[in-house]
This record gives structure tokens, C-alpha cells and sequence, in this order.
């Protein structure tokens, strides 16, 4: 059986850069900004970010590697890319990982209408919602036109295809993104107990450390980096062959992991702030965002 993939018309990222911010982007995100911290909080602090530094860099680099190989070689998707390479067995896995990333959507989709819920009502002047949040959420009405309008927004973008739509919208967002988070760091470094919250984040405490959050490392490494959802394949099914997957791939890690723990900087000498430098009750949760 010829294994080669047959080649056809279709679209390709405009630039190096397009594909490392899209990539990146479609991994930063609730992993990092929140679910990241929330690992570190429950964790053990410094001890939880050099198990989730190994995992990323050790086991998950590798992974991101193949997935990209995978679609660029197939120029297919996740569910066509392994039977146009010849493993008409293995199209369920792609399957698979699409599954898992409609699953991923449908919580993503609730918690992108609280913040961008959050923000609306900021920007109107109710400067109370963050006492008020747990009722805010419960608003079914407008969680639910929140949530559409974050699935229009969505929408609006992916219909633009590869280098009008994702690409275009990640060279303007991540670097949008990656300014508000360091003028935030920037702020919270400057409030009082800032050197209580970065004590409890950095300096690993290893007694803390079980098998549960070993695990809890590697889960939180593969959600942030998007492995097996099958986005990295269809990404790389638009990559040309002249890119060096390993050197994107390398790029697309330290990006995401950068953001990741940047996001730490910011959210902890906040949460010390606000417990007048007492860390030694950090929980996670929407509440260590809201």
C-alpha cells in the first residue's frame, strides 16, 4: 500500500512567526492563565512548576514533534492524517482527539463567558462583580448570551481560514495578551507581601509532592501544550516543508511555558497581597482569577 499522501490545493501559514503565535496561542489559555496557578496552589508551590518544567520539556516536546511531523507529512487533519499515511487502524485516534477537543470546548466555551462576561461588566463601571461573581455566574440569560457571543467571535475567525483568520487574529492577540499579562506582573510586584506570594511559588516545597501531583504535572503539561486533541496535527498539515519542525516545536514550548509561568508571577504576589502575605492556606479555583 503507498503510504505517500496525495497532495492537494489548500491553504499555508504566511510566515514562521504566524504558525509559532497560532500554535502557541491555541495552547495558552485557560492551561496557563488559570489552570496552571491552580495546579501550583494545590501542589505544593515551587516543587508543582519543576515537575510540570520536566514533564513539558522531557516527555511533552517530544510529543509536539510527531504531532506536527504527523500533519505536515499527511496534509490532512487529525482523523485523515494517520490513513493517509497508511494506518487506516489508528483513523479512531484521530477521532479521538477531535472528541476531546469539542469536549474541551463545551467548558471552555462557559468559562470564556465569564471573563469575557467579567470584562463587559468592569468596562460599564460595576466595579463590584468581583464580590459578586458567584451570582453573576449563575445568571443563566447572560452567561448564555456570553457564551454565544464568545462562539460568534470564534466562529468569525476560523471562517477566515488559516493565514486571514487564525493567523492574522494570533499576530494580533498573543502579543496583546503577552503585554497585559507583564504590565500586570509589573503591578503586582510592587504591592506589599509581593515577596511572601513569590517565596511560595518559587521555592519548591517537597513535601508536598505525592503521586497524585506528578500526575496532576503531567495532565496540566499536555493540556497547556494542546497534545492529543489533534490541533497540532491539522496546524502542521499547513506547515511547508522548508519550516524545522523541531526548532518550531522548541519555540512553541518555551512560549507556552513562558506564558505559563509568567502567569505565576502575576497571580501570586496578588493572592499574597489580598491575604496580607499569608500563603499558607492557597486554594485554586475561579476565584484565584475572579
Amino acid at each position: 500500500m503507498d503510504a505517500t499522501p496525495t497532495t492537494s490545493t489548500r491553504g499555508s501559514w504566511n510566515s514562521k512567526i504566524g504558525f509559532i503565535l497560532a500554535a502557541a496561542g491555541s495552547a495558552v489559555g485557560l492551561g496557563n492563565i488559570w489552570k496552571f496557578p491552580f495546579e501550583v496552589a494545590d501542589g505544593g508551590g515551587g516543587a508543582f512548576v519543576l515537575i510540570y518544567l520536566v514533564c513539558c520539556f522531557l516527555l511533552c516536546f517530544p510529543v509536539m514533534v510527531t504531532e506536527i511531523a504527523i500533519g505536515r507529512r499527511a496534509h490532512k487533519n487529525a482523523v485523515g492524517a494517520f490513513e493517509a499515511l497508511g494506518f487506516r487502524n489508528w483513523r479512531f485516534v484521530g477521532l479521538l482527539g477531535v472528541t476531546s477537543g469539542v469536549l474541551i470546548l463545551s467548558f471552555y466555551n462557559v468559562v470564556a463567558a465569564w471573563a469575557l462576561g467579567y470584562f463587559v461588566e468592569l468596562a460599564g463601571g460595576h466595579f463590584s462583580i468581583g464580590s459578586e461573581f458567584g451570582t453573576f455566574i449563575t445568571d443563566v440569560v447572560k452567561i448564555g448570551l456570553y457564551a454565544a457571543l464568545f462562539m460568534v467571535m470564534t466562529a468569525g475567525i476560523v471562517s477566515g481560514g488559516i493565514s486571514s483568520g487564525i493567523e492574522r487574529a494570533s499576530k494580533l492577540l498573543m502579543p496583546t495578551l503577552l503585554v497585559i499579562i507583564l504590565g500586570l506582573v509589573l503591578y503586582g510586584l510592587t504591592l506589599p507581601h509581593a515577596a511572601e506570594g513569590l517565596r511560595f511559588y518559587l521555592i519548591p516545597d517537597f513535601s508536598e509532592v505525592t503521586l497524585e501531583v506528578v500526575y496532576n504535572a503531567l495532565g496540566q503539561a499536555f493540556f497547556s501544550l494542546s497534545l492529543g486533541m489533534g490541533a497540532l496535527i491539522t496546524y502542521g498539515s499547513y506547515l511547508s516543508k522548508r519550516e524545522n519542525i523541531i526548532e518550531s516545536a522548541a519555540l512553541i514550548t518555551l512560549t507556552d511555558v513562558g506564558i505559563a509561568f509568567t502567569a505565576g508571577l502575576l497571580m501570586f504576589p496578588l493572592v499574597a497581597f489580598l491575604n496580607a502575605g499569608d500563603m499558607t492556606d492557597v486554594q485554586g479555583g475561579a476565584g484565584l482569577i475572579f
